[in-house]
C-alpha cells in the first residue's frame, strides 16, 4: 500500500471538501501554497510537524490523511447510485407520473 500516495490525495480531498484554495490551507498549515502544491502533486513528502499542521488546518485527525483513500471511497459511492438512479429513475418516474394523472 503506498501511504503517501493516499495521503496526497486525501489532502486533496479533504481541501476541496472545505472548500479550501491551496493557499488558505497553506495559511492555516503555517506553510507555502507551493508546498501543498507539491504535496498534492506527489513531488514532496511533507514532515511529521507539518502533517499535524494540514490535518489540524483541515479540521480532521492526522490518521484520517493515511487511512484510505476518501476520495475513491466517495467515487465508488456516486458510481453506485448513478448505476441504481440510471436503472430505477425511469420506471421511478413513470409510477409518480400514473399516480397524479
Amino acid at each position: 500500500m503506498d501511504y503517501f500516495e493516499i495521503f496526497r490525495l486525501n489532502v486533496k480531498f479533504y481541501r476541496e471538501q472545505k472548500k479550501l484554495s491551496q493557499s488558505q490551507l497553506a495559511i492555516g498549515a503555517d506553510c507555502t501554497n507551493g508546498l501543498i502544491g507539491q504535496i498534492e502533486a506527489g513531488s514532496t513528502k511533507p514532515s511529521f510537524d507539518r502533517i499535524i499542521n494540514i490535518a489540524n488546518a483541515l479540521g480532521i485527525h492526522p490518521a484520517d490523511l493515511f487511512l484510505r483513500n476518501a476520495s475513491k471511497s466517495k467515487n465508488e459511492i456516486i458510481k453506485v447510485l448513478d448505476e441504481l438512479l440510471k436503472n430505477d429513475f425511469p420506471e421511478l418516474l413513470q409510477k409518480k407520473l400514473s399516480e397524479h394523472s
